[in-house]
């Protein structure tokens, strides 16, 4: 008998991720990975487990596992409410799932995914040395199935330190996201229009990107017809396509793209990003005062002053000399 978690529920979406397989962009293999890296992230550190070992990633709960062995397990992300035998367990708590026992998630009264973690880790065959599933490119597992039975592979060295993480669940309401400049910012035609704006999540979201509906953001004159060869993008980069309606790169984004970038989020709110549901209201913030739209632009689309001297200066070092 395998030693693992029997799939007798998915939900609307189970998947196995880890913390990605980066190195690969050249090829064109993006970094995939959990959404939410920090969720994925205390799951692990609660059960005292080396880095990288991979999870369950759950959008919007429905899963239910039974267990083939006897293990220890911590749900984190959104709090799906959690049952072992039908007894409430606590959120990002390790405790203890015995064999032959039933686990069941159901759906978080906030955020959008959660992560199960087991101690050992989900043990399926790596690819390009991680066990994520990219849903873009197809690389990596399948998603989740009912019937499947999920491998746990050996625990490391030591265990749970803490009883729980006091930490708090995702936002219910307007989420506030912050924004670096992007490299073609100057294609639009007010960088302003993209905090003024409100939001609304789309349906449309994946983890490729969550797609932002609202009044559409105008591109500047001299770029209304313009066409970008296509270059590389990040996560968290804001791209506003034709339609003007902006899309965050989230966990699956291709490597490449030919709508302009017009902005970046602050690497903390990636992780926010990734917890919001469709519906859900958001409203943007540039970390920084964006240029003048009428100030000049150099010809690649970039302001030629002001943008980078707004940005926060790095503190001089003890005994460097001033120049």
């Amino acid at each position: 008998m395998i030693r693992g978690l029997e799939v007798l529920a998915t939900g609307p979406l189970a998947l196995v991720e880890d913390r990605g397989r980066p190195g690969y962009a050249a090829v064109g293999v993006g970094r995939s990975g959990a959404a939410d890296r920090a969720a994925y992230l205390l799951a692990g550190r609660l059960l005292g487990e080396p880095v990288g070992r991979a999870a369950v990633e759950v959008t919007l709960g429905g899963l239910v596992v039974q267990a083939r062995g006897s293990f220890t397990i911590v749900v984190t992300g959104a709090p799906a409410p959690a049952m072992i035998d039908g007894r409430p367990v606590g959120h990002a708590a390790p405790v203890h799932l015995p064999d032959g026992a039933t686990l069941a998630l159901g759906m978080p009264p906030t955020g959008l995914r959660s992560y199960l973690a087991v101690r050992g880790g989900i043990d399926l065959e790596p690819v390009l040395g991680s066990r994520s599933s990219d849903t873009l490119s197809g690389i990596g597992p399948a998603p989740v199935a009912v019937g499947q039975v999920l491998p746990i592979g050996q625990p490391g060295p030591g265990g749970p330190t803490l009883d729980v993480a006091p930490v708090g669940a995702p936002e219910g309401g307007t989420v506030e996201l912050t924004l670096l400049p992007g490299p073609r910012l100057a294609w639009l035609a007010d960088p302003r229009a993209l905090t003024t704006a409100s939001w609304t999540v789309s349906g449309h979201s994946d983890r490729v990107g969550m797609r932002l509906a609202g009044s559409p953001v105008r591109r500047a004159r001299r770029w209304a017809d313009a066409e970008l060869p296509s270059e590389g993008v990040v996560l968290g980069g804001v791209q506003v396509p034709a339609d003007g309606q902006p899309i965050v790169f989230l966990a699956d984004h291709p490597v490449t793209g030919g709508y302009p970038v017009v902005a970046v989020l602050r690497t903390a709110d990636v992780d926010r990003a990734a917890q919001c549901r469709p519906g859900q209201s958001v409203r943007l913030r540039w970390a920084v005062t964006p240029p003048d739209p009428e100030q000049p632009r150099a010809p690649g689309g970039m302001w030629l002053t002001d943008t980078l001297q707004s940005l926060p200066q790095p503190a001089p070092q003890l005994g460097a000399s001033p120049n």
